[in-house]
């Protein structure tokens, strides 16, 4: 497989104020695939305007016309698989069948705690783990049988729920699960045609890169043990790393916010390296609004992210 540049556009302006703007040009620069964060609010952006991934998506469908679109990444912090594939089945339909779904267990956070009642504890990594495992065999029975599908779990359950006329893509669309845990690889080996890691979260805060890319190669590994269990090539998953969040952007780490978007040929450099092991898509951040503190995952000036994105694609297309 080729490898891919795509990138995530976080929903923070509004769709008449920059929003648009920033889809339509992420498709004039070329990317493969521009995806949203789907989150209720996240980290210092949690003050500030911050819009809902489905909508943002409906939206930049009208306003593109070749590039892929997606979520990168929804979970069951706050979303039911049945109402979760009616928005799907929509989109799908909308942006003609360029919808994939990036898929996660989802984590601490808003997303977490913004349900629940006072006397009401997150879930725990493992309750998260549980739900999630129940969570994608039903949306994938849900967006492959549009007619009509009965299911009842320990948490989600689902009667006579029908996706008619089910997706664009068929038999549906893809799903890009994000997971280092077994129990997540299994689940992407079963259930995914991509698959999405954003490294070792352990090692941003004190490791290097070279640990970095150790660990990213021992996930790969782990995934590969995971597909053969379930009857399956490897090389069928396209592998995505979600960029900014390996040591090599720690701004403590790094020398200074960027990391590998200092220059084009960081950029370069860095992605060689992750290509090496199979990955075919990298995601980068587009710029984000100045005043985003501890947030250093993103190319701070547009025109050295225009730049990379240009001159760095056809670098690693040679």
């Amino acid at each position: 497989m080729s490898l891919r540049l795509s990138t995530v556009i976080l929903p923070v302006d509004r769709w008449h104020e920059g929003g648009r703007a920033k889809w339509q040009r992420a498709e004039e620069l070329g990317f493969h695939a521009a995806y949203t964060y789907d989150h209720l609010s996240w980290r210092s952006f949690r003050d500030g305007p911050w819009f809902g991934a489905v909508p943002t998506l409906t939206a930049a469908a009208i306003v593109t016309q070749r590039m892929r679109l997606g979520t990168l990444v929804t979970s069951p912090n706050f979303r039911h698989p049945v109402t979760l594939a009616k928005e799907l089945i929509s989109l799908d339909d909308i942006s003609g069948g360029r919808i994939t779904l990036g898929i996660g267990a989802g984590g601490n956070g808003f997303d977490a705690t913004t349900l629940l009642r006072g006397d009401e504890q997150p879930w725990t990594p493992r309750e998260r783990a549980d739900r999630f495992g129940e969570f994608v065999p039903l949306l994938d029975g849900l967006l492959r049988e549009p007619a009509g599908l009965t299911r009842e779990g320990a948490f989600y359950a689902a009667t006579a729920a029908r996706n008619v006329p089910g997706c664009a893509q068929l038999p549906r669309l893809p799903f890009a699960v994000a997971a280092t845990g077994p129990r997540g690889l299994a689940l992407a080996a079963q259930y995914g045609q991509a698959w999405v890691t954003t490294g070792d979260p352990k090692l941003y805060e004190a490791g290097s890169a070279a640990e970095s890319l150790d660990a990213v190669r021992g996930q790969v590994a782990r995934l590969g043990k995971a597909c053969a269990e379930n009857d399956r090539d490897v090389d069928e998953l396209d592998k995505i790393l979600l960029t900014g969040f390996t040591p090599e952007f720690n701004p403590d780490l790094a020398g200074g916010r960027g990391g590998p978007f200092t220059s084009v040929d960081a950029f370069v450099d860095f992605v060689g390296r992750y290509a090496e092991l199979g990955f075919t898509e990298i995601v980068i951040h587009a710029p984000v609004p100045d005043g985003s503190p501890g947030f250093s995952a993103a190319v701070a000036d547009e025109e050295l992210f225009e730049r990379i994105v240009t001159q760095g694609l056809t670098q690693l297309a040679g």
